[in-house]
Formats: C-alpha cells, sequence, structure tokens
C-alpha cells in the first residue's frame, strides 16, 4: 500500500470515506454490472445529474471507477479494476452475515459522526 508519508490506517480510512456515502455504493453496484453512461447512472441512482456527475469526480479522484469518453459529448463509467468490485462483493457478504446488527447500531460514533458521511 502506497501511503506517500500517510499511515496504512489513514489512507484505509480515506478509502473507505469513498464508500461511506449512499449515492456513492449506489453508483458502484450500478457499475458491478458493467460500464454505464452517466445518464444512465442518473436514471438508475435516482439523483439528479450534478449530484451524480460530483460523486463520479469523487470516486473518479479515489482511483474507484475510470472513465472513458463516448459520442457527442458522453462519459462512461466502470470500475476501476477486480479490487473494486471484490470489495462490494465481500461487503454484500458481511450485509447479508451482518446487515441486521449494523442497521440496527446506535453506537453514537456510527449515527452523525464517523460513519455517516
Amino acid at each position: 500500500m502506497s501511503t506517500i508519508g500517510a499511515s496504512p490506517a489513514v489512507v484505509a480510512a480515506r478509502l473507505f470515506r469513498g464508500f461511506a456515502d449512499p449515492t456513492r455504493v449506489a453508483i458502484l453496484q450500478v457499475l458491478l454490472d458493467g460500464e454505464r453512461r452517466v445518464a444512465d447512472l442518473v436514471e438508475l441512482v435516482g439523483s439528479s445529474q450534478s449530484n451524480v456527475s460530483g460523486h463520479l469526480a469523487c470516486l473518479k479522484e479515489c482511483g474507484l471507477v475510470l472513465d472513458r469518453p463516448g459520442e457527442r459529448r458522453q462519459v462512461f463509467y466502470r470500475l476501476s479494476g477486480p479490487e473494486v468490485e471484490e470489495l462490494l462483493r465481500a461487503a454484500e457478504r458481511l450485509l447479508a452475515a451482518n446487515g441486521n446488527a449494523i442497521e440496527l447500531c446506535r453506537n453514537p460514533m456510527m449515527d452523525g459522526g464517523c460513519c455517516d458521511g
């Protein structure tokens, strides 16, 4: 893990902040099925174009998605690699096992604290 001066824990926390927003997670989940245009993501995620674009910029800057130009000013996005898919699939398995406990957690660090994005 390249840290460029930051501790591995700090870098890992920054990575997980990329997954800490429901819209970003929804975008990543849609991209599990393959490359999509921004317009498709807007429709599938159910958010505005500016909101989806902002989240895509965050995900791209963090190295979680890649883009490519299409025709007529369209931009296509995809997951940046198999590691992102593996992490999302592992999260699905973890939620299948512990999702109820996570949803019911009332730890103040989870609500309005570090884990709400």
